[in-house]
């Protein structure tokens, strides 16, 4: 037998550690009494057209300086993420400035269907006066359950199983950069994906316009 304390000396000794799960920290506050909106959007996520269908959530991000909370926009049709924002904050300004982005990149037409969760940010005054000034639609997922948002909950898995747990990092800048170059150098640009026929989101929408 040997001991756990060996073995930790042993570890530190040849550089190793052991790979553990984060706490679960929850990013959605839906016990509010702001407006909720229908689930417009079904669990059918294979859309035909860019623009037409977004997803959005909020994670959470350990580093040891504290918490960064990462809220991105994810446009169904290529699985790219479209839009994004990062804060040590989970206020409405965190999810306003990721729809925001990926209005002004994508500049959808009207009609736009976005589908998040329920949390008090989506529910918000300021959120909700984006959505009525660009003429989009908003749709929620049922109330706790995640599969009504499975295409933002699995970026999130990816996320931080290919790049966020392997990690340690000291403060929120160092976790910021090394986010922004997963979703704009390697997630979006890519990474393959399953369902864009394992083509990266941007060769994917390159592909399509082409056809």
């Amino acid at each position: 037998m040997i001991s756990r304390r060996r073995i930790g000396r042993l570890m530190n000794r040849a550089g190793l550690w052991c790979k553990t799960k984060k706490k679960f920290k929850a990013t959605t506050d839906s016990k509010h009494n702001k407006p909720l909106a229908p689930k417009l959007l079904g669990r059918q996520f294979a859309v035909s057209q860019p623009d037409r269908y977004y997803v959005g959530d909020i994670t959470y991000i350990y580093t040891q300086e504290g918490g960064l909370y990462l809220a991105v926009v994810t446009d169904l049709f290529s699985r790219k993420v479209v839009g994004w924002s990062m804060d040590s904050r989970m206020k409405a300004q965190l999810v306003n400035d990721a729809f925001l982005m990926a209005l002004w990149k994508r500049k959808p037409i009207k009609g736009l269907i976005w589908h998040t969760d329920r949390g008090s940010q989506y529910a918000s005054d300021s959120h909700r006066a984006i959505i009525k000034a660009h003429h989009v639609i908003q749709s929620m997922s049922c109330k706790g359950n995640c599969w009504d948002n499975a295409v933002s909950e699995s970026f999130f898995h990816t996320l931080k199983t290919e790049w966020v747990h392997p990690c340690q990092f000291r403060n929120r800048d160092e976790a910021k950069q090394a986010i922004f170059d997963y979703i704009e150098v390697f997630y979006n640009r890519e990474r393959i994906h399953s369902a864009n026929d394992y083509l990266s989101p941007v060769d994917y929408e390159i592909q399509q316009k082409a056809v």
